[in-house]
């Protein structure tokens, strides 16, 4: 067991996160009527690495069958058991300005397993609203609420001069995963996983990209 732990420790973030890439990637050869696939047709049909594919599953299992590949629907079964998307989460969402009222009408969330149950705002005009089935609580009450309800995931949408103050709530609440949109760093405990969506870094890069092909050409 503890060999098991360790093992588990000394898996690569990267190979988790590429794990929901292989994951969508199942579900699209499943929409298609593929039932079986080998780690180069999925290397080649999604520019993926054939061998990065094989590494990373070999973290969690043996998974293929020789000469044959992988069933892509057991699989896809034993990625989303790996991913904890076997069960539904819910989640509470920190922020109702423009961006976080978009993520609360993104439906993709319960698609893929994960409700938002609760949202919070400092807007006196927002607080006590229902938004679809979403209530609206005030930021003072984080701590209580999502205790009650055992929430432990939550996405932070507020401005970057707020996102300290609101992440130390959600970790004096017993969260333990947090999806940052505040353009900043968290400061948490070892415990608690941040990961962080930064658009202006992502747009940036991109701004890289398109200026060096405008150079080549």
């Amino acid at each position: 067991m503890k060999s098991q732990r360790l093992a588990r420790h000394r898996i690569p973030e990267r190979a988790i996160t590429r794990l929901s890439i292989y994951l969508r990637c199942l579900e699209e050869l499943l929409a298609d009527g593929t039932l079986a696939v080998s780690s180069q047709q999925l290397a080649n049909r999604f520019g993926l690495n054939s061998a990065q594919v094989r590494k990373d599953l070999a973290y969690f299992g043996q998974f293929g069958v020789r000469g044959l590949g992988y069933y892509t629907g057991e699989l896809k079964g034993n990625l989303e058991r790996i991913l904890g998307l076997t069960q539904q989460w819910e989640v509470a969402l920190v922020g109702l300005g423009n961006l976080g009222s978009a993520l609360l009408n993104y439906r993709g969330f319960q698609q893929r397993g994960f409700r938002l149950a609760a949202a919070f705002d400092n807007d006196a005009g927002k607080v006590g609203m229902r938004i679809g089935r979403v209530p609206v609580f005030d930021v003072e009450r984080i701590v209580p609420i999502l205790k009650r309800r055992r929430i432990k995931m939550a996405v932070i949408a507020v401005p970057a001069a707020a996102a300290q103050a609101v992440t130390d709530q959600l970790v004096a609440a017993g969260v333990n995963a947090i999806l940052n949109f505040a353009p900043t760093q968290l400061s948490v405990p070892k415990r608690v996983k941040v990961q962080n969506v930064d658009l202006s870094v992502m747009l940036k890069t991109l701004s890289f990209y398109t200026t060096r092909s405008a150079r080549a050409s």
